[in-house]
């Protein structure tokens, strides 16, 4: 592209924005007052679903993703819709059958999504395929997505090795995926430039501030050439969110490159969001909102962060953060240097957790289990193998080095059959939502007092009442039974 051709900014406030800093709360009801005005802004994509907005909507507001997903793009048809979707494991934990992801990908295209940026936790591009290919199918736009991490068998090299792949996989663009803002401003440019050299498709950089660098790593990429940034607005943009929209265009006030949004529109948006914010105060915390340089040690995405010292305050352990922070690094070098993202951020930091509160690898969560067998695919890096073969012990099973989902039977015809024998009407949207949270799904639709699809009262409401943590591990040392909470983040 051209080096003086203005960077197109993405605008992620409706999904990471949000789960980043407020723990995906945001009701639709808060979002629809401003999403016109979004949509007139002129941004390159909105990110507007997956990731753990799916979840949240079930799980925690009550409401059907899918009838987000209209209300919204009714309002917003000029600007492209993007979501975040998790490869084989869709937007959940787990790798699905192909019918199952490929019916999923289908519905979200009729439901109007646009862009699907599509990553996996490894980085093993084997967990994509059926995504890409269904996308392509669909008619819609593949972005295939590099999930940046450092490590010793994370470098230039195998990045830009990753970003081929991805092309000939025929993605139609690529995103450079800093979910824990790790990235330098001179590694920014480097794998910018590198990348540009050897593939031909736009390529996105995506990053939190954390660690502070974002929005200086976002300048140096784009004076190397990248084709959009992903950007949110204040409040829910900076500390473990992506750079506010305003800063980042103001920093390029004398680059060639600097677009051109209406900064009265973002004001006006600031504003009800700051409404927003503050109607979700249970879910914010100040520690998110800052400058943590600790983050470049131990790798904790931001949206895992907004959530994770309240797990660790479900589990008694307040005053064990420190503790359980310094034991991630170790755990994930043992389990092969795995980028820590959604769900590999959750169970590692689960792992961390047993081993602080438990004695190192006393208990091996069923995750883990599942890394060790390569149930998640192939690792970046070789597992410790005293660990894989406690794992095979406890398992009582060998690991796996084939694709994850080559061992999965075809489901869709079971879901829909399921649904129909429950009384409900056995459609896709909803047979894709009961393979992933059936439980959730089948309190929403008994809930006589459920929201309807676009809802009527569209002003921010009051404070929620908190929610317990939505995922449970039952694990069992020494005849004792104790339960792990966890939640969905990116």
């Amino acid at each position: 592209m051209s080096q003086t051709k203005p960077v197109v900014f993405n605008n992620t406030v409706l999904r990471d924005g949000h789960q980043s800093l407020a723990a995906t709360r945001m009701r639709t009801e808060q979002m629809l007052p401003v999403v016109e005005e979004l949509d007139q802004v002129g941004f390159g994509a909105l990110e507007t679903w997956g990731g753990a907005t799916i979840d949240a909507c079930l799980r925690f507001l009550n409401e059907n993703p899918f009838d987000r997903l209209d209300a919204i793009k009714a309002l917003s048809p000029r600007t492209p819709h993007m979501m975040l979707l998790r490869g084989q494991n869709i937007v959940q934990y787990t790798s699905f059958p192909d019918d199952v992801v490929a019916a999923f990908v289908a519905c979200s295209a009729r439901h109007g999504m646009d862009i699907f940026r599509i990553f996996d936790a490894l980085n093993d591009v084997r967990n994509l395929r059926t995504a890409i290919e269904s996308v392509k199918k669909a008619g819609k736009h593949a972005q295939g997505t590099i999930c940046y991490t450092t490590s010793p068998v994370h470098t230039l090299e195998s990045f830009v090795k990753l970003g081929k792949e991805l092309e000939a996989m025929g993605c139609d663009s690529i995103c450079i995926k800093d979910m824990a803002g790790l990235i330098t401003p001179s590694m920014a440019a480097d794998l910018v430039r590198a990348l540009k050299e050897s593939v031909q498709v736009p390529l996105v950089l995506h990053s939190h501030s954390t660690a502070g660098m974002a929005a200086t790593a976002y300048y140096a990429a784009i004076e190397a050439g990248v084709d959009s940034v992903d950007t949110s607005i204040a409040p829910f943009a900076n500390g473990t969110g992506q750079p506010d929209t305003l800063l980042m265009q103001t920093m390029l006030e004398t680059s060639s490159r600097r677009p051109d949004y209406d900064p009265a529109a973002l004001a006006r948006l600031s504003k009800h969001f700051k409404e927003v914010y503050e109607a979700l105060a249970a879910y914010t915390s100040p520690k998110n909102e800052r400058v943590d340089t600790d983050i470049l040690i131990y790798q904790v995405p931001g949206g895992m962060m907004s959530n994770f010292r309240n797990q660790l305050a479900e589990q008694g352990m307040t005053d064990r953060l420190g503790e359980v922070m310094k034991e991630i690094p170790y755990v994930r070098e043992r389990l092969g240097w795995i980028p820590l993202v959604t769900p590999t951020s959750q169970i590692v930091g689960t792992q961390a957790m047993l081993n602080v509160k438990f004695g190192r690898w006393q208990m091996l969560s069923q995750p883990v289990v599942d890394i060790l067998l390569g149930k998640y695919g192939l690792t970046p890096g070789p597992v410790d193998p005293d660990l894989k073969a406690q794992a095979e012990k406890q398992a009582g099973e060998p690991s796996i080095d084939c694709r994850p989902a080559d061992l999965l039977k075809p489901r869709m015809g079971s879901l829909r059959a399921s649904l129909s024998e429950a009384g409900i009407e056995a459609t896709d949207e909803l047979a894709v939502l009961h393979a992933m949270f059936p439980q959730e799904l089948g309190k929403h639709l008994k809930d006589p007092n459920r929201p309807p699809a676009t809802p009527a009262e569209t002003k921010p409401s009051g404070p929620e009442r908190r929610h317990e943590g939505p995922h449970q591990y039952a694990l069992t040392l020494e005849g004792k039974r104790f339960e792990v909470l966890v939640e969905e983040l990116d």
